[in-house]
């Protein structure tokens, strides 16, 4: 939701450019007006026509007065703008309502609104406003629909006042602009175990105590609200007040999700392109380990990470969870290609803890950047990599594909480093690779148990 302001419906009367500012604002019949009168004068003083004099004095005044009485007008109007919803997804629609109130006492003239917005929403919304009452209001609305993911600024919103004659044309501008996010399409994805690695809220194979923190091993002092069953007698003997147990809880399992935004990994622009694909892959796995009970964080090939550093990750039950999703889909809304050409800053972002379920989006790889990102799979508890397969992105389907044999092996060596490594075709579905890459990490899982056994 944004509100466009309160502004008088007229500019700053000062001198020359005052002047100015009324005379630009005639239209072509203003104009017209003023150049037949003017050329009637000077015919009426060459040829001694008092007549004719007046005609052409009557033509050139009409377009100034009018001018004049409408840079005066005191209008005086609010403006206010409303998005529904401010966040949507590539490809769907949002609407933009407009509100229009005359705060003054004066009933406005006719009025005609125009709103500011970038070429793809769609063409600039224009409206005509009759008569508006004294304190009284006007509702108008636009759709605006966008297959690119970003940010896109909506306003301000433009008033233009006109003359019942249609001599001259002032416009007015609201400072206040909006912003419509348009975020990456999520597509729903089975609740899948991949083979018991990770398995959610409340399994999680690591545990930590009650309170964060090293040193508070020992018992701690009640606090209101402690379970008097968990009081430790031993110690409260010996510090003299009372003291409380400590108990275990289950950590929340973590899931990082890894996304290869280098430029050069990529071929091809639009909202159907490969690295779209990844973005809106990326996108459908967070929001889903959310929902999941996760605590999920956001990775790309240039470090960065979302939360920061030193964050465990968003996570959440019920709003916490929508909020955290939000953020995360506001960080891929505005995702671009990086400049770089490895993945070594990525590798050590991640090698400094243990990740819980790496699951990762890879572009096109070299050897070098996939002997990167098989090191990336001993610090985490499970890793899934969906390869982009270059061959069928950067070809038309009634094409003849290339040899494939560099990409699979890019993946064959991922997969001995102990990937679940998927490659990733022109228009797969996201949810038959997820169920894809669930059941080869079972068969995986089965294969290492019978080794054990």
């Amino acid at each position: 939701m944004g509100t466009g302001g309160t502004a008088p419906a007229q500019a700053d009367r000062g001198g020359a450019s005052g002047v100015r500012t009324a005379l630009a604002g005639l239209t072509t019949r203003g104009r017209s007006f003023l150049a037949a009168g003017i050329a009637a004068a000077v015919c009426a003083f060459v040829l001694g026509l008092s007549e004719l004099l007046r005609v052409g004095l009557l033509l050139a005044v009409l377009p100034l007065i009018c001018a004049t009485v409408l840079y005066r007008t005191r209008y005086r109007v609010a403006a206010s703008r409303r998005l529904a919803p401010g966040r949507v997804p590539a490809g769907s629609e949002a609407r933009v309502h407009l509100r229009m109130d005359n705060v003054s006492r004066l009933p406005t003239g006719l009025l005609m609104l125009q709103d500011r917005v970038p070429y793809v929403l769609g063409p600039r919304p224009r409206f005509v406003l009759d008569r508006v009452e004294p304190q009284g209001s006007r509702e108008v609305s636009y759709r605006v629909r966008s297959d690119l993911r970003g940010r896109y600024p909506l306003g301000p919103l433009q008033l233009r006042l006109t003359d019942p004659f249609g001599m001259c044309e002032l416009t007015r501008s609201f400072s206040a602009c909006d912003t419509l996010t348009v975020i990456p399409r999520v597509e729903p994805l089975a609740p899948v175990r991949f083979g018991g690695e990770a398995t959610g809220y409340g399994d999680g194979r690591q545990r930590s105590l009650a309170l964060a923190g090293e040193d508070d091993v020992i018992p701690r002092g009640y606090r209101y609200g402690d379970d008097l069953r968990r009081v430790h007698w031993r110690s409260t003997a010996r510090y003299g007040e009372l003291m409380v147990r400590r108990e275990e809880q289950p950590r929340r399992s973590r899931c990082t999700v890894l996304l290869d935004t280098r430029g050069g990994a990529y071929e091809g622009a639009g909202p159907d392109a490969a690295f779209e694909w990844a973005v809106c892959g990326a996108a459908s796995v967070l929001v889903h380990m959310l929902e999941r009970g996760f605590s999920v964080r956001l990775v790309t090939d240039t470090g960065s990470a979302v939360p920061g550093e030193g964050a465990d990750g968003f996570a959440g039950t019920g709003q916490e969870t929508a909020d955290a999703a939000g953020l995360m889909m506001d960080t891929l809304a505005v995702v671009d290609h990086s400049d770089g050409t490895g993945l070594s800053r990525a590798y050590d972002v991640l090698r400094g803890g243990n990740e819980g379920l790496l699951i990762a989006f890879l572009g096109d790889l070299d050897e070098e950047q996939a002997a990167t990102v098989a090191k990336m799979s001993r610090r985490s508890g499970g890793a899934v990599a969906f390869v982009l397969d270059p061959d069928t992105w950067t070809r038309e389907a009634a094409d003849v594909p290339r040899p494939g044999d560099r990409h699979e092996e890019r993946l064959q060596l991922l997969r001995e480093a102990g990937w679940t490594a998927l490659s990733v075709p022109r228009g797969a579905s996201m949810d038959q690779l997820w169920r894809q890459a669930d059941r080869e990490r079972s068969g995986l899982a089965a294969v290492s148990g019978e080794a054990r056994g």
